[in-house]
């Protein structure tokens, strides 16, 4: 009983744990890979038109890379994958969890965004970006395919890895929702000031959510419907 006190994270349990030495360059490097694109995102200004096929296969991509990466950290490690939350017991539940979770935290983050804007924090002259917009059915199915990508990658790299690591580095959980949910706000600095914040809020939701379920199923679910309204259903009911 006392041992597992120590533990940061009920899913960490496991025979195979790398040395505080090891996490913290795992998390050194991982971090050196992202953070410095992230940031210039906050300073970009896209005088350039980019297109939507190649910001979705750029990010599918990158993402993708991202996740194998921390897939060869835990079999270096000999860590098991649901160590992060991949877990596949009570799956369905946990969907549901989500489903049932995702109008609260849709309507909760939209308020605090609107809130923002009212007070005066930024946000971006063109609400829905021609890099973000997909125009015909091939882009709509690639911006289909973004989108669960994007929710499974990123919960994976911000709630199933990096805050979990932060927590085994003795970080405590309030202090390590923030750091992860900060990390996480800074890819969105097109989006103004108010989308980064209200980013940064979603994301500490989500991993107080993962935190709770100890599963990546409940938050993947509410992070998948999120983009998916907004990249494609609140575009095609007529919604900017």
């Amino acid at each position: 009983m006392n041992q597992e006190t120590h533990e940061p994270f009920p899913l960490n349990r496991q025979p195979h744990r790398p040395s505080l030495k090891a996490q913290l360059l795992e998390v050194l490097v991982y971090l050196s890979l992202i953070v410095p694109s992230m940031i210039l995102s906050l300073f970009a200004i896209r005088q350039v038109t980019v297109s939507f096929v190649l910001t979705a296969a750029d990010t599918i991509l990158r993402d993708i890379a991202l996740v194998a990466l921390i897939l060869f950290f835990l079999w270096k490690n000999r860590e098991r994958y649901s160590s992060i939350g991949w877990r596949h017991e009570n799956s369905g539940r946990e969907a549901l969890v989500g489903i049932l979770l995702f109008p609260v935290v849709f309507y909760f983050t939209g308020l605090l965004g609107s809130i923002l804007q009212e007070i005066g924090f930024s946000v971006p002259s063109d609400p829905q970006p021609s890099f973000l917009t997909p125009d015909d059915p091939f882009q709509m199915g690639l911006a289909f395919v973004l989108v669960v990508v994007v929710a499974i990658a990123e919960e994976t790299i911000f709630r199933g890895y990096l805050l979990l690591r932060l927590m085994s580095l003795r970080m405590g959980r309030a202090a390590a929702v923030i750091a992860s949910s900060f990390i996480f706000s800074l890819g969105h600095g097109y989006e103004g000031s108010a989308g980064v914040i209200t980013v940064g809020v979603t994301g500490a939701v989500l991993a107080v959510i993962y935190l709770w379920r100890e599963s990546l199923v409940a938050p993947i679910v509410i992070h998948f419907l999120q983009n998916l309204a907004a990249i494609l259903l609140l575009p095609l009911a007529g919604y900017q």
